[in-house]
This record gives structure tokens, C-alpha cells and sequence, in this order.
């Protein structure tokens, strides 16, 4: 019995791989697609301005429990820990509008720049379903790492894929 849930379990995860490979538009080592948003703070975010730079890209939703769990962890140990190496981190909301957003950042205590995406014109240039989904852009424009969901082993290869994306010189 133990066999056969664990064969079923093994197969599961095989297809929701397979699916999920499927919802993302993107791959390691491309260009990550251009975009430019007005974020809740009232600047704008031009993804082309910020080559030079890591650019930590996330997409969520208020709604998203994982995303919810996600954000407070992304804040602490990505952009606190790595803006004093010039890391840019934008969390882009999908479907979302910058009223909603202002007020999930209010309540939940973030201070992480944020931006709307209401009808998923940024989300759906990375992606087709899924999230939350974060990517760690090069600082060539290329994406280093991209995750979808979140679990505590993918969250530490998020950081390792950023520290060694502001280690790596590209001169």
C-alpha cells in the first residue's frame, strides 16, 4: 500500500511538473520580456532602465495564501538584505488594482516597492497561470532563476541565485 501511494504521490508531481512548465512562458537564461508599470507609489518601474542591476521580479495576489506567506520572508531576507547592493525588487500584483495593493501593503507591514497589473498585461508576458512566481533578472537583462510557488528549499535557491547574480561581474 505504501508503494502504491508513493508511486501515485511520484506520478502527481510529475504532472503538475509537467503542467506548470507548461503555464511558464519563460526559460532560465532568456531576456526576460520587457515591461514598464506605474507602481503604488506613483514612479514608474521600466524593466530596460534597471540593466546594471539585479532585478528580483515577483508576481502575487492579496488573495494567494502562499504569496501571503512569501512576501514578509521576500522583504527580510531579499530586499533588505541585498539594496545596499543596488537589487531591485518590484512584486507585481496579477489582477490586482493599486488600491487593493496599498492596502494589503499597509496591513501586512511591507515596504517593498509594488505595482498593479489588473488586467495581467506584465503577468502574462512570463506566465499563463500560477503564482506566486519570482524571478531574479541578470544584470545583463537575463533571467537567472525563476521559481513558481513557494516552499522554504526553493526560497533558499532564490537567495543563492541572488547573491550570485550580484557577485557576478559582467564587464
Amino acid at each position: 500500500m505504501k508503494a502504491l501511494i508513493l508511486s501515485f504521490t511520484l506520478v502527481s508531481l510529475t504532472l503538475f511538473a509537467a503542467v506548470e512548465e507548461d503555464a511558464t512562458l519563460t526559460r532560465v537564461g532568456q531576456a526576460a520580456p520587457p515591461f514598464s508599470v506605474a507602481q503604488i507609489d506613483g514612479t514608474k518601474f521600466d524593466l530596460s532602465k534597471h540593466r546594471g542591476n539585479v532585478v528580483v521580479l515577483n508576481f502575487f495576489a492579496t488573495w494567494c495564501g502562499p504569496c501571503i506567506h512569501e512576501l514578509p520572508i521576500l522583504e527580510r531576507e531579499v530586499w533588505k538584505q541585498f539594496e545596499k547592493d543596488g537589487v531591485k525588487v518590484l512584486v507585481v500584483g496579477r489582477e490586482e488594482t493599486g488600491e487593493k495593493i496599498k492596502s494589503f501593503r499597509e496591513k501586512h507591514k511591507l515596504t517593498m516597492p509594488f505595482a498593479p497589473d489588473p488586467d495581467k498585461k506584465i503577468y502574462s508576458l512570463y506566465a499563463t497561470k500560477y503564482i506566486p512566481r519570482t524571478y531574479v533578472i541578470d544584470k545583463t537583462g537575463k533571467i537567472a532563476h525563476q521559481s513558481v510557488g513557494y516552499t522554504d528549499e526553493d526560497f533558499k535557491q532564490l537567495v543563492a541565485a541572488v547573491r550570485k547574480a550580484v557577485a557576478t561581474d559582467h564587464r
